[in-house]
């Protein structure tokens, strides 16, 4: 594939759903200096395998599999690598610097600590796609990311309790 018109194609989907990328590599991406890399990283997965792409299905459902099996491989490696490890300071990459709200400040600090399937099933999820789309994303089940995600559910909801019950607030903000 490399036909001028494909490359526009291309470019335009890409520049379409370019959020995607960002949450991905947010969610991913402990060191916000690294979160470059892997939108570079997925960029080139996603035009090396564009030619794979069926456009009877969404580009968002395709675009995410691959976002998150790149970025899954890239954690991966540089966890192996110590370059996961970061200060404290630095370590809040779904939060942006107009998450006001504790409890949602506190829910992106959980989703954190999940393991790298469970925090593709939760930013799918938090992303509006419904089982069926979440499920053909990862290559689970349906049944099996339901499953997944109300059990994730019910422990973050543990843990953000857990975390407000210091400070004297429940997660469903009452005291």
């Amino acid at each position: 594939m490399s036909s001028q018109s494909d490359r526009a194609a291309f470019t335009q989907l890409l520049q379409q759903h370019a959020a995607i990328l960002q949450k991905v590599a947010r969610a991913y991406c402990p060191a916000p200096d690294q979160r470059p890399d892997l939108v570079q990283e997925i960029a080139v997965a996603l035009w090396r395998s564009y030619g794979r792409y069926d456009p009877s299905r969404p580009f968002s459902t395709w675009m995410y599999r691959i976002a998150l099996n790149v970025a899954i491989s890239f954690f991966r490696r540089e966890s192996r690598h110590g370059a996961g490890l970061v200060e404290l300071d630095e370590a809040a990459p779904l939060r942006s610097a107009s998450t006001e709200n504790a409890r949602v400040a506190t829910l992106l600090e959980c989703i954190e600590e999940l393991q790298p399937l469970e925090k593709a099933l939760m930013v799918l999820h938090l992303d509006g796609y419904n089982y069926a789309e979440i499920a053909e994303i990862v290559g689970i089940t349906q049944t099996n990311a339901a499953t997944k995600i109300s059990r994730m559910r019910k422990r973050l909801r543990a843990m953000m309790d857990a975390r407000f019950r210091t400070q004297g607030e429940r997660t469903d903000g009452t005291r």
